[in-house]
């Protein structure tokens, strides 16, 4: 699922003739790296935002749009539409359980799952 992010650099790179692979390049990531932020699927490093205000020119408007888009694609998403039913039921039945574990048993569950 593409990002506000990933829609705004998206058209910044095309307004600019780029690539994703020159955007990737700029950013000193790998364009499969760049992808999968784009979509989601990856959260956008906070180095970005300078790199892309400087390497694209952005005004200050673009710059505030750019902030707030990247601050939503780093805030923590659980995407769940490709997991199967049995494992989301599962998913979900943790997380309703979460609250009444103590915390003994909190650090049990941080070291299996080495947090």
């Amino acid at each position: 699922m593409v990002t506000k992010f990933g829609k705004f650099c998206r058209n910044i790179r095309m307004d600019h003739g780029d690539l994703l692979y020159d955007m990737a390049e700029k950013l000193g990531v790998s364009s499969a790296f760049l992808s999968r932020v784009e979509n989601g699927k990856a959260k956008p490093p906070m180095e970005w935002k300078k790199i892309i205000i400087s390497e694209y020119q952005l005004n200050k408007e673009q710059a505030l749009e750019l902030e707030k888009y990247m601050s939503e694609a780093r805030e923590n998403v659980i995407r769940v539409d490709s997991l199967s039913q049995g494992d989301k039921d599962m998913m979900f039945a943790f997380a309703r359980q979460l609250n009444g574990l103590g915390d003994d048993e909190k650090d049990k569950w941080r070291k299996l799952l080495k947090m």
